[in-house]
């Protein structure tokens, strides 16, 4: 028998067992149970429009439904893994400058009250800050700046009009961070009694206690969800979380929580736990308040840069299993990340550590600082371990330079609003992306003007760069220009980047149906498809 033919009877034999496999289990669903998960700090609101962290999004997700939607057992987030949700299909126009969508009929609110085009105008009049009820925060109000309308032919039918093309605006639609809110009622009830399409609805929301999702026995997709509940019992302290977890009083740890070397440990205690390193699409870096003193002047940015141990960070924290890149996520999961070679030139990349440090003293010494008259600057960090832990490390690398960053601890509802208002001069953390694509990372971090450009930079002549990637049709084209763009932010010392972060989610293997996205953390939270083994 040839070679090929007995390659493509294996194929064809591995393609039946698979085939199998999957009936199998879907004929072994069991619906019923209540899956547990702790969460690891406060929410600061149950309305995902109005916040930028996954301590909102992940409780929560499961309560709404997108327009469209990445297909939550497809690991890797792209414009080929995009489903229909509340659309039914869509359909672009011949410039690519309008997108249809047909809505699904029949479909009804928590509260029973109709689904219609009405309520997807009024989400995205909110978004885009039009006459009429507007969020009290709008972390993504730059997603949508290329957004002219959006308009109704009918209950069932809705267009979103661009102002020019924009190729990767059906997966801003598709991220976790972009549910369809009732026009019926108020943003201030959705940020603690939220009404969604989804399949779970509220139960219970103490932010600092526990958070309870039921089933939503109406909801339009037959058959789902499989789980009579979700369970969120509040654990701040992580060790106590992993204790609960080895103790079985949960069933998932709270998704990208696990880190390298609890994941060793939690393995030998619970050895029989299912447990996934993913990258998680968040950056550990500094944020740095460009528009105030010290660091609007480019020396001392450029002596932070230069005071960077990325290695020895990335060895500290995460056992080496980080990556180090520029802002967006490094391939090979990513689809947008730099070649290194871009990064050789870039202060704190190359060359010796050592080095490095000496030239950064130059500098401080040239601005009148010393081992005995640091620069003393506040930082701004988040009272959650995953922050605490780096902005640790941050402060032993800049006192290095005779920097002396006093660390001021702020509880996760205070953090996004004090950084929103500037209310900072350095920040050292993590920043996550909803989506692993240049427009959602460029124009809600960098453009001018952008609320969620904390740093406060501007560069009007990198903002139509900016634009050009945006517009961009040929991929090969616009992935040279994005890198061109990282390049120069990471020149910049925009937000000086140490690494991104690679962590683990666990679960006990009674927990079926769940995918661990490999390129966002927060995309893959509906849990409609999960059920429990019991």
């Amino acid at each position: 028998m040839h070679w090929l033919t007995k390659a493509r009877l294996c194929a064809g034999a591995l393609l039946l067992v698979g085939a199998i496999s999957s009936v199998s289990e879907a004929l072994a669903q069991k619906s019923g149970g209540t899956l547990r998960i702790y969460h690891r700090d406060t929410s600061p609101g149950a309305s995902i429009h109005e916040e930028a962290t996954i301590s909102t999004l992940i409780p929560f997700m499961g309560v709404y439904n997108n327009l469209v939607m990445f297909k939550q057992d497809e690991p890797r987030n792209s414009m080929d893994s995009i489903v229909p949700d509340l659309a039914e299909s869509w359909s672009w126009n011949a410039d690519q400058t309008a997108v249809t969508f047909k809505l699904r009929a029949g479909v009804k609110w928590h509260d029973d009250k109709p689904f219609t085009a009405k309520d997807v105008i009024c989400t995205w009049d909110m978004l885009t800050e039009k006459d009429g009820p507007k969020f009290r925060k709008n972390p993504r109000k730059q997603w949508y700046h290329n957004l002219a309308e959006v308009t109704a032919n009918g209950d069932h039918e809705i267009t979103f009009k661009l102002k020019r093309p924009q190729p990767s605006f059906l997966a801003l639609l598709a991220s976790g961070f972009t549910p369809v809110y009732p026009c019926h009622v108020p943003a201030a009830t959705m940020r603690t009694k939220p009404i969604g399409t989804g399949p779970f609805k509220v139960a219970e929301f103490n932010a600092s206690i526990a958070i309870k999702l039921v089933r939503n026995p109406d909801y339009w997709k037959q058959g789902r969800p499989y789980l009579d509940a979700i369970e969120y019992k509040v654990i701040n302290n992580r060790a106590t979380a992993m204790l609960a977890f080895v103790a079985d009083e949960i069933d998932l740890t709270f998704p990208g929580e696990v880190s390298i070397p609890i994941l060793k440990d939690l393995q030998k205690q619970v050895p029989q736990s299912v447990c996934q390193v993913r990258p998680t699409n968040v950056s550990t870096n500094l944020i740095l308040n460009h528009a105030v003193p010290p660091f609007n002047n480019p020396e001392i940015v450029k002596a932070v840069m230069l005071a960077l141990d990325r290695k020895g960070f990335n060895d500290i924290l995460y056992q080496g299993e980080a990556t180090i890149g520029g802002a967006m996520l490094p391939a090979p999961e990513g689809v947008w990340g730099m070649p290194d070679d871009f990064l050789k030139d870039v202060p704190g990349y190359a060359g010796s550590v050592a080095e490095n440090r000496e030239k950064a003293r130059t500098i401080m010494k040239g601005l009148g600082y010393g081992p005995d008259k640091p620069l003393k600057v506040k930082l701004t960090v988040r009272n959650v371990t995953l922050f605490r832990d780096p902005a640790v490390v941050v402060q032993g690398q800049l006192r290095e330079v005779w920097i002396d960053a006093e660390m001021e601890l702020v509880e996760t509802p205070a953090y996004a609003p004090k950084m929103t208002r500037k209310d900072y001069t350095v920040s050292a953390g993590m920043v996550g992306s909803g989506l692993d694509d240049p427009d959602q990372q460029f124009y809600e971090n960098y453009v001018c003007g952008s609320e969620r450009n904390l740093g406060q930079y501007c560069n009007p002549e990198l903002d139509k760069l900016i634009d050009k990637q945006s517009s961009e049709t040929d991929l090969e084209k616009r992935r040279k220009l994005v890198w061109e763009i990282d390049r120069k932010l990471q020149l910049d010392g925009v937000r000086p980047m140490l690494s991104h972060y690679r962590a683990a989610t666990c679960w006990h293997p009674r927990v079926k149906g769940l995918t661990v996205m490999q390129n966002s953390l927060y995309n893959g939270w509906r849990f409609e498809d999960v059920w429990l083994d019991r």
